[in-house]
């Protein structure tokens, strides 16, 4: 039987190509998504992957739907937590409600969908856990105090669960994307995209969601099992960690 994989934030952008490729790759998927549910529905259409609402800021929530999405798919052995927000500003300017929400969702998160099916994972003896990053948690950025500290807030949870569950046959590691063409980023200002953001880029170019997926398909493969605690930083050589 195949293994189930359920990808946060899976139903758009980077989140949308991993619930695509681990399908692809022989998982079966659920993907959660919080927003917009005809996208939603038309995401499932095209793909044929389970979708379903989640507010993963709830950790109730988290708990009664990881329950349905077992129930209805088998034991969730693949975890990826690419949830995430942004609510820039300079610190100096942010208030406390996008400090909140941004560490809330981005990171929080974290701890309520892990929390949730670690012990399944640990009991089973098998599982892998791959948290979505930043190259911004890496090196920081500018107006995004809030959203680095949430970011490298993952990359120290992942080293530190890393080594609770090596034993247990879990594997647990992170991956941090550069500039990535989704819909957010190509919407930037040309002259920005082109001035700002490109020449900083060695490879000379956005990275492609397919991309980070397949960085995600293979840890959660069982050949990535001697690989743990990792931070995989896929920028096109942007900042080398």
């Amino acid at each position: 039987m195949a293994r189930t994989a359920l990808v946060t934030g899976g139903t758009r952008g980077i989140g949308a190509a991993i619930s695509i490729a681990l399908k692809n790759a022989g998982f079966a998927v659920a993907a959660a998504y919080y927003g917009d549910d005809d996208a939603a529905q038309l995401f499932k259409a095209d793909t044929g992957i389970y979708v379903f609402k989640l507010n993963v800021d709830d950790f109730a929530a988290c708990q009664s739907s990881f329950a349905q999405v077992e129930k209805d798919l088998g034991p969730i052995d693949v975890l990826v937590n690419n949830a995430g927000i942004t609510r820039d500003a300079m610190l100096h300017k942010m208030d406390l409600d996008s400090w909140n929400a941004t560490i809330t969702t981005n990171l929080n998160s974290v701890f309520h969908t892990t929390r949730t099916l670690i012990e399944g994972m640990r009991a089973r003896g098998f599982g892998r856990i791959i948290n979505i990053s930043s190259i911004n948690g890496q090196k920081g950025q500018m107006g995004q105090s809030n959203y680095c500290a949430a970011k490298a807030g993952m990359i120290g949870f992942t080293k530190a669960l890393a080594q609770e569950s090596a034993a247990k046959g879990i594997t647990v590691n992170a991956i941090a994307p550069g500039y990535i063409a989704t819909d957010m980023v190509k919407a930037m200002p040309e002259d920005v995209l082109n001035n700002r953001i490109l020449p900083h880029i060695p490879v000379g170019r956005l990275g492609e969601p397919e991309e980070i997926a397949r960085c995600v398909v293979f840890l959660a493969s069982d050949e990535a099992g001697f690989i743990t605690g990792s931070t995989l930083s896929a920028n096109g050589g942007q900042y080398m960690a």
